[in-house]
């Protein structure tokens, strides 16, 4: 009976060792990414970081960007770009750290240019809106960038104010690693997420969000200026605003606020939604209603890279 026991006991560990490592080399659990709260960002992601998610590879560099590390100031014969965003400037988990949009423009860039090295950073986290961004700018300085990119989504406009309230109590903002992969999935797939509710407070914010988020814009606006950094502002839209009916009412005042705003103060702005609506199948470069895919990011890619040659 004892022999029988010792058996059961090392198949049940044996097939819970073989899941363990499975979950960790094939999906990368057991090593999500990391957060910091921060009183005037929110959060940033914890600097120094590497990890694979889905077989995709993630790193995180001193600055909390999703860039190989870098010296805080360019060599004299560096193209230095400063790519400002949230989840979609990120590329999440879904996308490798060869194909995130600030990678695919450097590698092209770098292919053509007359500059013996071109960097283009990336300083974005899941979330961020504006205000985050400029919170940013203001505690990291420009990196001695020539250009500053802000790519934006129609979601952006209507951002809430900076908070940590995430960070270590909502599953995708964890501040620490779990114990084991298989905790992280049971965590994250079969335990329901707590409310927050302090969070609710905060994306209940009243007053004019759209009004506050611009005039975040105009901040990194002058920051740029003000550093000697050209500036570029990108927005892309929800795959539901592409094609028929198109945005909603209050879409469609916002974007139309943000369009006489940019002609007002002469920014230079990419607005995606005519180049998508040109494009048959604006599905293919989805990953969902606001991410892209590879396809989608190479589309992104190109077009900032078209509108930085003019710059």
């Amino acid at each position: 009976m004892k022999a029988v026991l010792m058996v059961i006991l090392a198949v049940f560990v044996g097939l819970f060792a073989a899941i363990e490592l499975g979950l960790r080399s094939l999906f990368g659990f057991g090593n999500p990414l990391i957060y910091i709260g921060d009183e005037q960002i929110g959060y940033l992601l914890a600097p120094n970081q590497r990890t694979r998610r889905m077989g995709n590879r993630i790193e995180i560099n001193q600055y909390s960007m999703r860039t190989a590390p870098i010296q805080n100031l360019p060599q004299p014969s560096t193209l230095r770009i400063l790519l400002l965003g949230d989840s979609i400037a990120n590329g999440g988990w879904w996308t490798d750290q060869q194909n995130t949009i600030s990678s695919l423009i450097e590698a092209s860039l770098a292919s053509e240019s007359s500059y013996q090295q071109v960097e283009v950073l990336n300083a974005s986290a899941n979330s961020w809106g504006p205000r985050n961004e400029l919170a940013y700018l203001q505690r990291f300085g420009n990196f001695q960038a020539q250009v500053i990119v802000l790519l934006i989504n129609t979601d952006d406009l209507f951002a809430t104010a900076p908070t940590a309230l995430p960070v270590g109590r909502d599953r995708n903002y964890p501040d620490r690693k779990p114990p084991l992969a298989i905790v992280e999935v049971l965590q994250r797939y079969l335990f329901k997420q707590k409310p927050i509710p302090e969070l609710e407070a905060v994306q209940k914010e009243a007053g004019d969000r759209v009004g506050i988020n611009l005039e975040a814009i105009a901040k990194i606006h002058s920051f740029a200026q003000e550093n000697n950094s050209k500036f570029i502002l990108a927005m892309t839209p929800l795959l539901r605003e592409i094609g028929e009916p198109g945005p909603r009412d209050y879409e469609i005042i916002a974007r139309k606020r943000l369009n006489d705003f940019t002609k007002e103060q002469q920014i230079n702005y990419i607005d995606f939604l005519p180049e998508l609506n040109s494009i048959k199948n604006p599905q293919s470069l989805y990953q969902d209603n606001i991410h892209f895919n590879f396809k989608g990011n190479q589309l992104v890619s190109e077009v900032i890279e078209r509108c930085l040659r003019r710059a």
